[in-house]
C-alpha cells in the first residue's frame, strides 16, 4: 500500500475489537517509531498496553476505551514541537494503515495514568489510539478547494494535488481551520487559522500536502517553503 493509498484508506476510528497487534506488526511499529524519532528528534513511544489510557466516562461512551494500544507522542518543548508532532505522528498512522490497523489521532485522555516516558524538559501533547477497529469509520464532510486555498492565477497539478489528499488528512473535530497559499505559482504558505490542536493539525496537512504534491519539505519550522 502506499502512502496515497493508505491517505485515501484511512479513516479515525474510535470502537477497536478484543484482539491485540501481532508480534510481527509490533516489531514493525517499533522499528518505524525508532526511524521517525531518529529523523526528527521526537520521543514517540508504541505502548503496547494502552492500559488505562482511555478510561474516562467519555472515552469509554465514545468506544476509545476499548483501544487495545497507544501511541504516546511526546518531545522537547519548543515552538515547533506540536507541528512536528502531526507531521511526524501522520508519517507513522499512515504507516499503521499500511499494516491493516486503524487509529485515531485523541486530545482527550487521561495524561496521569498513559504508560509514557517523558523527561522533565519534554511535553506528551497527544496520543493516537492504534488497534484493530470494529469498522474502518467514515468520510467525514470536508471543505472544498476554494474554502482553504489562496492562489493568484493558474495552479499547477503538483499544488492541486497536494491540496486533495491535504483535505484527506484528520483534524481535531474536524475543524480544517488552515489556508494553503500559492505565491508566484510556487512558494506555498500553510496558514493556521486557530483552533483545538490547530499546530499539531497543520503538521498532518503539511504531512498530506507532501505526499500528495510530490514536494519535499527540507524543513517544516516556517509556515512557508519554495517547491
Amino acid at each position: 500500500m502506499t502512502e496515497i493509498e493508505a491517505i485515501k484508506a484511512r479513516h479515525s476510528v474510535r470502537s477497536y475489537k478484543p484482539q491485540m497487534i501481532e508480534p510481527e506488526k509490533i516489531i514493525q511499529l517499533r522499528a518505524k517509531v525508532s526511524e521517525l524519532n531518529a529523523e526528527s528528534g521526537l520521543h514517540l513511544q508504541f505502548i503496547e498496553d494502552a492500559g488505562r489510557t482511555y478510561t474516562n466516562l467519555v472515552n469509554r461512551a465514545r468506544g476509545l476505551g476499548s483501544a487495545p494500544s497507544v501511541i504516546a507522542c511526546v518531545g522537547r518543548a519548543s515552538d515547533d514541537l506540536e507541528q512536528k508532532i502531526g507531521y511526524y505522528g501522520e508519517k507513522l498512522v499512515l504507516f499503521a494503515q499500511s499494516l491493516g490497523l486503524n487509529t485515531c489521532w485523541t486530545g482527550g485522555f487521561n495524561h496521569k495514568t498513559i504508560s509514557a516516558e517523558v523527561a522533565p524538559d519534554e511535553k506528551l501533547v497527544i496520543a493516537i489510539a492504534i488497534g484493530y477497529g470494529k469498522d474502518q469509520g467514515k468520510v467525514r464532510k470536508s471543505k472544498t478547494f476554494e474554502q482553504v486555498v489562496e492562489a493568484a492565477g493558474e495552479r499547477p497539478d503538483w499544488f492541486n494535488q497536494g491540496v486533495e489528499m491535504a483535505l484527506l488528512a484528520p483534524t481535531a473535530i474536524n475543524q480544517q481551520k488552515f489556508v494553503i497559499k500559492l505565491a508566484d505559482g510556487e512558494k506555498v504558505e500553510f496558514i493556521d487559522k486557530g483552533g483545538p490542536f490547530s499546530k499539531v493539525d497543520i503538521g498532518i496537512v503539511k504531512c498530506h500536502f507532501e505526499i500528495g504534491s510530490g514536494k519535499i519539505i527540507a524543513n517544516i519550522v516556517p509556515n512557508t517553503y519554495n517547491c
